[in-house]
C-alpha cells in the first residue's frame, strides 16, 4: 500500500501540475471558454488509463497460466522502460516545463478548432496515466494483494490532485525539485524490483532460462535446483523462504521498498543490481550536474509552480 501510494503521489502530482499550469495559462489569456475542451482531453486520458487497467486485470482471467506469465513479464518490462524514461525526462525538462506548456497552448489556440485543445489535454495526462497503470499493475501482480495496493494508489492520486491544486494556486509552497529528486530515486528502486519480477514471470514459462527450465543446475544432495554459487547462472541466487515467509509482512515490505523477494534467481539478482548500478548512477550524475549548474549560475534557475 505504501509503495503504490508513493507511485500514485509522484505520477499523480506530475499530471496535476501539468493540468494546473495549462488551466492557469488559459485563464490568464482570458480564454476560459476553451477550458471544457481541455478538460475533455484530460477526461479521455483518464478513461484510457482506467480502461487499460481493467483490460489487464480482467482479461488475464481468460488466459492460460503460461500466457499470463509471458504477458505479465512483457508488460512489466514496458513499465520499467516507461518509468526510466519519465524519470530522466522530468530531470531534464522540469525547469522549462512551464514555458513549454504555454507554447503548446499558444500553438493550439492559433490552430483553432476543438480538437487541438482536446489533444493537448489528452497528451498532457495520457503519458503519466498509462505509465502509472502499467507500473501499478506490475506491482499488484508481484505483491498479490490487489485491494491494499489499489487503495494505496487511489490515496496517492487523490493526495496528488489536492496538492497540485494548492500548488498551482500558490496556497502552499513546496520545493518540487527536492520532491522529484527523492521520488525519482524511489521510482528507480521500485522499477528495479519490477524488473526483477518481470524476469521471474518470464522464467516460469521458460521464455527466459532459469530455475524452472531443464537447464537449471541440480544439487546432487537434495535433488532440487541448486542455490548460491553452485546454482550460477541458471539456479537460485539465494532462498530465505524458511526465514522470511513469502507473502508475509516482512517480505511484502522488503519487496515494496527495495524489490527484495525471499527467493530470487541469479537472473533476477543480476537484473536488479545491474539496473540500480546503471540507471542509479546516471540519475545521481544528473542530480549532481543540475546542482553544479545552479551553483555556477549567476541568476536563479526558474522553479516549477509552487516551488520555494
Amino acid at each position: 500500500m505504501f509503495a503504490t501510494f508513493l507511485i500514485g503521489l509522484r505520477e499523480g502530482l506530475e499530471a496535476a501540475l501539468v493540468v494546473g499550469m495549462l488551466v492557469a495559462y488559459v485563464s490568464r489569456l482570458g480564454r476560459r471558454d476553451v477550458l471544457p475542451r481541455l478538460w475533455t482531453g484530460v477526461g479521455l486520458a483518464v478513461t484510457l488509463a482506467v480502461t487499460i487497467g481493467a483490460i489487464l486485470t480482467f482479461g488475464a482471467y481468460t488466459l492460460t497460466f503460461q500466457a499470463q506469465e509471458i504477458i505479465g513479464g512483457v508488460l512489466s518490462l514496458a513499465a520499467v522502460a516507461m518509468v526510466t524514461w519519465m524519470v530522466f525526462w522530468m530531470q531534464r525538462t522540469a525547469k522549462t516545463m512551464k514555458s513549454t506548456l504555454e507554447g503548446d497552448v499558444d500553438r493550439a489556440l492559433a490552430r483553432g478548432g476543438m480538437w487541438a485543445l482536446v489533444a493537448l489535454g489528452f497528451l498532457s495526462v495520457a503519458r503519466e496515466g498509462i505509465e502509472t497503470t502499467l507500473l501499478l499493475w506490475s506491482l499488484v501482480q508481484s505483491f498479490g494483494n490487489a485491494p491494499a495496493a489499489l487503495l494505496g494508489a487511489i490515496l496517492g492520486i487523490l493526495t496528488a490532485v489536492i496538492a497540485g491544486w494548492l500548488l498551482t494556486r500558490g496556497l502552499v509552497r513546496v520545493n518540487l525539485r527536492l520532491f522529484f529528486a527523492w521520488t525519482g530515486a524511489i521510482l528507480v528502486i521500485a522499477a528495479a524490483g519490477v524488473l526483477a519480477y518481470a524476469f521471474k514471470d518470464l522464467q516460469e514459462p521458460g521464455v527466459v532460462p532459469g530455475p524452472f527450465t531443464a537447464g537449471a543446475p541440480i544439487d546432487p544432495a537434495t535433488g532440487a535446483v541448486a542455490i548460491g554459487w553452485a546454482g550460477f547462472p541458471l539456479g537460485w541466487a539465494f532462498d530465505l523462504s524458511s526465514s522470511i515467509a513469502p507473502g508475509g509482512a516482512l517480505a511484502t515490505v522488503l519487496q515494496a521498498t527495495v524489490g527484495f523477494m525471499p527467493r530470487m534467481s541469479w537472473f533476477q539478482v543480476i537484473a536488479w543490481a545491474g539496473y540500480i548500478a546503471i540507471v542509479g548512477s546516471f540519475f545521481a550524475r544528473g542530480l549532481r550536474r543540475r546542482a553544479s549548474t545552479r551553483a555556477a549560475s549567476p541568476s536563479p534557475v526558474p522553479h516549477l509552480v509552487g516551488e520555494s
